[in-house]
């Protein structure tokens, strides 16, 4: 569990690796199953899609305040916390950078993806974070959000036409999950996340939150199923009607109402499990907590070695289900024994521990 200091949560960490769980369903559909498995199959990409990676750039603005407050309950000063943020950002562009040489050595180096709009989205927001104090400033980032996203939906024509004469600005910046739009969903999650770390401060009704949370998801939900029944045509939960640019998926208005129904109701539902009922789902949280590794090894594993080394393809549902009940276990597994391993890792490679190793005869000289 996390300590009091801490500024985690369970239902959080337990949410995020739901996130994880949908984000290798989506992997595994992609690169395991072959495409006569037909519309099941893309339904599973697409949906999966929708509710991954959505999921974990809400909970980077939902956790920063979070965050920010247990770090300045431990006394860190502002400059350091965003400097800490800052290097955090950093890292985890070099991350992407380097998941992208390893899985796709075809694709520029410096191509976006993911983990790029993340450790952006975190360098960007973490020093505006004390601004959230104030409600006023939270609806600012609200209506900040929104509009990240509608001059997105304005311009995409124009993207589209532009953009395959600039090549370069296409690879780094309008790939997987590009920063405009879905700096959107971390706007939102900032302002959402500075309110709930309010109540935590000052003691409020966070069931009444999570439960208004809950209404607004059903009324999303309730909103896209007849908007998507009402297309007229049979391409429906599919990406038809959504962004497409530079051969990369954005969602549509109609689309917006399903991610945003799939959070509001699964986070209070997590919260209402997790802290209410004590279902604590350890597992859950060992994916949650591991989410940036994982996220990493699966994607080698799956598709580097399972796919591309084994030439592993499933042309039926029963095995394609139990390799992937087999490789969750596996990444539980490794989230297990993850941060030990990293602890003895990084104490071992400590500047004092580096010079007492070689200080230290090895026994076997002359």
């Amino acid at each position: 569990m996390a300590g009091p200091g801490s500024g985690r949560q369970l239902f959080l960490d337990a949410f995020r690796g739901f996130a994880l769980i949908a984000m290798v369903l989506n992997h595994t559909a992609r690169w395991w199953l072959e495409r006569s498995m037909g519309w099941t199959r893309y339904h599973l990409v697409y949906v999966t899609m929708a509710v991954a990676a959505p999921i974990f750039l809400f909970l980077v603005g939902f956790c920063l305040p979070l965050s920010y407050r247990a770090s300045r309950a431990r006394g860190l000063g502002y400059g350091r916390v965003v400097w800490r943020a800052l290097r955090r950002g950093a890292g985890l562009v070099v991350v992407g950078w380097a998941l992208t040489f390893l899985v796709f050595p075809a694709e520029p180096v410096f191509s976006g993806g993911v983990l790029q709009t993340i450790g952006l989205s975190i360098a960007l927001l973490t020093p505006l974070v004390p601004l959230g104090r104030r409600p006023a400033w939270r609806w600012l980032g609200l209506a900040a959000g929104l509009a990240v996203y509608a001059t997105f939906a304005l311009a995409h024509p124009a993207l589209k036409a532009w953009l395959p004469r600039h090549p370069v600005v296409a690879e780094v910046w309008f790939t997987d999950f590009p920063l405009w739009p879905w700096f959107a969903i971390v706007l939102l999650g900032g302002a959402l996340g500075w309110a709930w770390a309010d109540l935590g401060e000052r003691g409020g009704d966070r069931t009444r939150y999570v439960t208004r949370m809950a209404a607004a998801g059903v009324l999303c939900l309730a909103a896209f199923l007849p908007l998507e029944l009402a297309r007229g045509d049979a391409w429906r939960l599919t990406s038809r009607h959504d962004f497409i640019l530079n051969q990369h998926w954005s969602p549509g208005g109609v689309t917006v109402l399903w991610v945003f129904g799939v959070i509001f109701t699964a986070l209070p539902a997590t919260y209402y499990l997790v802290e209410l009922r004590g279902l604590h789902a350890r597992w859950l949280v060992v994916l949650g907590r591991n989410a940036l590794t994982l996220y990493v090894v699966h994607q080698v594993f799956v598709l580097t070695i399972v796919r591309q080394h084994l030439g592993v393809w499933f042309e039926s549902w029963w095995p394609y289900v139990v390799a992937n009940a087999a490789l969750l276990a596996l990444l539980v597994g490794l989230g297990r024994l993850w941060p030990e391993f990293k602890r003895r890792a990084t104490s071992a490679l400590r500047p004092a521990a580096l010079l007492r190793a070689m200080r230290t005869p090895s026994g076997g000289g002359p």
